[in-house]
């Protein structure tokens, strides 16, 4: 059926046929919204067609009765549907769509009112898309499963993801550590999990924008997994693959089991699981990530993110492993050593960096094709998109082994190399030879197989294209019998061919003799419409022939498809080739353009960045201002002092770049331990295995915390957590209660991380008595930010001294907010007041002294006003004076000046 099913079938108040497939099928899919398809339409009722209304904005409607009461109803259409999935999607829906599995032809032979064959062919949840429409192509959709087994009494947890849009599959084995970390590094759009873990581990999967997917314990089980992955990839043992844990079977056994679920049977190719060692990342909890703003900023938003200045990819590809390399920094010396090396042969290379990036242009992402193909969901783009990623991997292959290139490759660029050769040239052959260069989206399109290739198919459209031009004739000729010039034949989904006739020549084919030949089929206000036998022969011949071209088309899309999923493991290991390459190439050019340095990453505990800058706010600047970032140096501990940590006490102003400084710091480590150059002259960083970071204020007010309490259970969490070879910003703490009581608290935290933690640690503070600990804690370093004051007015210099700031200039930076001169002049005065008073002054009996309405008004210029000194100066004609007036004017000016 081309239309929506006829309303007749939703009539009556006794169920219908259709309404009895209709509730079996949603009796099925409860959790579901049922996408039921009807003809070119989804269709949704009752509840679904009420909430779906409401979340798509769309027009609620009413069709036929069910027990008495109006059905709600409403649709999308078939070929828009991918854009009304992704709104469902994104506000956490599960969509089955169910679409019709018979043609409504073959359902009329069983019968007038038979309902035509429908069945759930796919469950579309965050976790489970694979449509390109639905995807972003530079970031990863990853589908976690949490497994939870208990020996003794403790809890030894196990993960398992895949992305499977792209076939990957990892494991990893966390021991009685909570999977907390890991779903606020993967970020995965839907979590899998037994129902018994679901209230404690919501909040996680509510901060990381997961929905949880929450399933039987017994979905879990270790026997049943092993059994289901031994035959998903045909094998009798998973030795081969590594050494998994019973909880990581379960949790790869779940995950597999959940995919096959929504995808009704099927699965899309799976690349063997990867088993993931537990350590191998640094550790960034979920408050870090944000502070830092690695993936997105503090509003959410991709743009003016760390990884959003840093990306020069261009493939999608290669985004996601910049992106998955951002989010897990690696803390394996030699896996850095490997990347860097990879990084600095594309950087000394210029000509083989531009080469290389020439042919990463024009290479199309293969793995989420691959995915749609295996789960009959793809087309002809998808293959034309293989045929491209194999001829530019071919292409890269030779560019890579030139000799051109300054240096033999590096270990990483030669294992690239080999993976890439490894493109199946047979399949890449293949592919060129049958498919046309212009691809359509759908292969019921048609015209995706070359010309000169299929015979039968040649000759069948030989064919239909004949029967087109005798239609040309046939029209010619019934103009020339009839007369009627304006006589045309049309074609719709409708009538098919038919006669069309303008109203005004009606009496030519309607009268006697006319009628035997032309039949009428439709009037219209000013057409009338006719058929002829031959015409509708001609009509029978084409329809045949379109079938027939269609079929063979369809059955060569298969045999494809077929063919494509045998080399499936060679496309994956090209794939990873082209997004290693990708991300190095890519990373050498933000190194180039940026001058970024290469970083020295070892085992030690050294810290020593010369001249840091900020990755971000130094581009930011850059685009305004050239030149203006002021860099910085930091040296927590060096080659000869890496026994323990240092820890900065940083004290200065506010808007004086602490925070800046802070941070700055802890993107230059994750840069380093991700592979990549640095912002700096120099840097020489000791792995960390832990970063922490309690920057900013920030409430939970839905889970009834404090802004205060926000920052106690991040900084007890640092405490608690961190050690020598972790990476400790902490600023402002205590700020948020009571002077004495946050004095206290900053005063303990510093001293336990001096003596417990002795981890390199960064600690901004406005508590000036804090400095006094520099002089009796061992590894505590006095530290300032630079200011220059003239005039009452104070100039930010950025710029990080030895030493301690006695001072934090709040007054001068509420007048450059914009606070009223009222304001300022008073908590000038009030200032003035208090410091020179007792610290334990009582604040009744200063207030006493210094009433509101009665102080003496300080006098503040106003910075926009000219002083007697500018207008004097002004008024002055330097040649006209003698060296007597000139004298003269000098001890005026002084005068002036200190009034």
């Amino acid at each position: 059926m081309n239309t929506r099913e006829s309303e007749n079938n939703l009539q009556g108040s006794a169920p219908t046929p259709m309404m009895v497939q209709y509730h079996e099928i949603k009796a099925v899919n409860p959790d579901c919204l049922l996408f039921y398809r009807m003809g070119d339409f989804y269709e949704m009722f009752f509840d679904d067609a009420v909430t779906a209304a409401t979340a798509l904005d769309i027009t609620l409607t009413k069709r036929g009765r069910h027990q008495g009461k109006d059905i709600p109803m409403c649709g999308v259409p078939v070929h828009a549907a991918d854009g009304y999935l992704q709104t469902l999607i994104r506000k956490g829906f599960k969509v089955a769509v169910c679409e019709q599995t018979e043609n409504p032809t073959e359902a009329k032979k069983r019968g007038a009112k038979a309902v035509v064959h429908r069945e759930v062919t796919r469950l579309v949840t965050r976790g489970t898309i694979t449509e390109d429409a639905l995807l972003d192509a530079r970031q990863a959709n990853n589908l976690l499963a949490i497994a939870r087994a208990r020996s003794s009494g403790t809890n030894n947890f196990a993960i398992a993801w895949s992305d499977i849009s792209t076939g990957s599959l990892f494991s990893m084995e966390l021991g009685d550590l909570a999977p907390t970390f890991e779903i606020e590094r993967l970020e995965p759009r839907e979590i899998i999990l037994p129902e018994n873990l679901k209230h404690s581990l919501n909040e996680v999967a509510n901060r990381s924008g997961a929905i949880i997917a929450p399933l039987s314990a017994l979905k879990f089980d270790s026997v049943a997994g092993l059994r289901q992955l031994k035959h998903v990839f045909n094998v009798t043992s998973l030795d081969g693959f590594g050494e998994f844990s019973k909880s990581e079977i379960g949790a790869l056994g779940a995950l597999i089991g959940y995919i096959e679920i929504t995808q009704c049977g099927k699965l899309p190719v799976m690349r063997p699981p990867v088993r993931i060692q537990n350590g191998r990342y640094m550790l960034i909890d979920q408050a870090t990530r944000s502070n830092l703003e690695l993936v997105r900023t503090l509003s959410g938003e991709i743009d003016g993110s760390l990884l959003f200045n840093i990306d020069r990819t261009l493939t999608g590809t290669g985004a996601r492993a910049l992106a998955r390399r951002l989010r897990s920094p690696s803390t394996d010396v030699d896996e850095i050593g490997r990347w860097l090396d990879a990084l600095t042969h594309f950087a000394n290379d210029q000509r083989l960096r531009t080469n290389t990036r020439d042919v990463l242009k024009t290479i199309p992402d293969m793995l989420r094709p691959l995915s749609r193909l295996s789960l009959t969901r793809g087309g002809p783009r998808d293959l034309g998109a293989l045929k491209l990623g194999l001829r530019g991997a071919l292409k890269l292959a030779a560019i890579l082994s030139s000799d051109h290139t300054l240096a033999r490759p590096p270990q990483e660029i030669v294992q690239a190399i080999c993976r890439l050769r490894t493109a199946p040239a047979a399949l890449l052959e293949e592919l060129e030879l049958k498919l046309t260069d212009d691809l359509p989206l759908h292969a019921r399109d048609g015209g995706f197989i070359r010309t000169g290739w299929h015979p039968d198919l040649d000759e069948i459209r030989k064919l239909r294209n004949d029967t087109h031009k005798v239609i040309s004739g046939l029209q010619s000729r019934y103009q020339e019998d009839t007369g009627i010039k304006p006589l045309k034949i049309k074609h719709n989904n409708v009538l098919g061919y038919f006669i069309e006739i303008p109203s005004t020549h009606a009496t030519a084919l309607t009268g006697e003799e006319s009628r035997k030949r032309f039949i009428h089929r439709q009037t219209l206000a000013n057409q009338m419409r006719f058929t002829t036998s031959k015409l509708s022969d001609l009509e029978i011949r084409i329809a045949e022939a379109t079938a027939k071209t269609a079929s063979i088309e369809e059955a060569i899309l298969s045999e494809l498809t077929g063919k494509i999923i045998t080399f499936s493991a060679q496309i994956g290991e090209v794939s990873d080739a082209i997004a290693a390459i990708d991300v190095a190439s890519s990373l050498a050019e933000l190194a180039i353009c940026e001058r970024y340095c290469r970083p020295q990453v070892d085992d030690t505990l050294a810290f020593s960045i010369k001249e840091g800058r900020h990755p971000v706010v130094e581009q930011a600047l850059t685009k305004a201002h050239p030149g203006t970032f002021v860099s910085n140096d930091c040296l927590l501990a060096d080659e000869k002092t890496t026994d323990r940590g240092l820890l900065w006490l940083l004290t200065g102003p506010n808007m004086a770049g602490k925070s800046t400084f802070m941070r700055q710091n802890a993107l230059i480590a994750i840069l380093a331990q991700m592979g990549s150059y640095v912002p700096a002259t120099t840097a020489h960083i000791g792995i960390i295995d832990h970063l922490f970071s309690r920057v900013g204020a920030a409430d939970d007010l839905a889970g009834g915390r404090s802004t205060f309490m926000v920052e106690m259970v991040e900084t007890a969490a640092i405490l608690n957590q961190s050690g020598p070879r972790s990476f400790v910003i902490l600023d402002e703490i205590g700020r948020g209660t009571a002077t004495y009581d946050g004095l206290a608290i900053a005063w303990a935290t510093l001293e336990h991380l001096h003596q417990i933690n002795q981890c390199r640690t960064l600690f901004a503070t406005h508590f000036h008595e804090l400095t006094a600990l520099g002089d009796t804690l061992a590894h505590t370093v006095n530290m300032t930010m630079r200011v220059s004051e003239h005039l009452g007015e104070v100039v930010f210099l950025h710029d990080v001294a030895p030493g301690a700031a006695d001072r934090s200039y709040g007054v001068q930076v509420a007048r450059l907010a914009g606070l009223p001169d009222m304001v300022i002049e008073r908590a000038s005065a009030v200032l003035q007041l208090l410091e020179n008073k007792e610290k334990t002054a009582n604040i009744s009996a200063i207030s006493e002294q210094l009433p509101l309405f009665s102080s003496p008004r300080l006098h503040i210029r106003d910075p926009q006003a000219e002083s007697e000194v500018e207008k004097r100066l002004a008024s002055l004609a330097p040649d006209e004076l003698t060296p007597k007036e000139a004298l003269q004017l000098i001890y005026e000016l002084r005068e002036l000046n200190q009034l």
